[in-house]
């Protein structure tokens, strides 16, 4: 499933933190929104990851999932391009 991801976070260290976290998931496409190509045990790992350093009082994460038949309803307008699946998968 297809998923974009956005966050905002007061503290550096916990930006630095949890983009750490997303960059191990997605692909950075702005400053604080990544996408994603997940299975549903990948993006519960991230969830589980996430939480361990976000400040539940202060700072949020947002996962929106983007079904395949919406997918292609996704514009990038300027630099950058739509993050897509992987040719090859290695587990």
């Amino acid at each position: 499933m297809f998923y974009s991801i956005c966050y905002d976070i007061r503290d550096d260290r916990g930006r630095t933190r949890l983009v750490k976290v997303l960059k191990d998931f997605g692909q950075r496409v702005q400053f604080s929104v990544f996408e994603a190509n997940l299975r549903p045990e990948e993006l519960e790992r991230l969830k589980t990851r996430a939480v361990k350093v976000l400040d539940l009082t202060e700072d949020s994460l947002r996962i929106y999932r983007i079904c395949a038949a919406r997918a292609p309803f996704v514009e990038v307008l300027g630099q950058g391009t739509l993050t897509q699946d992987p040719d090859v998968i290695v587990i």
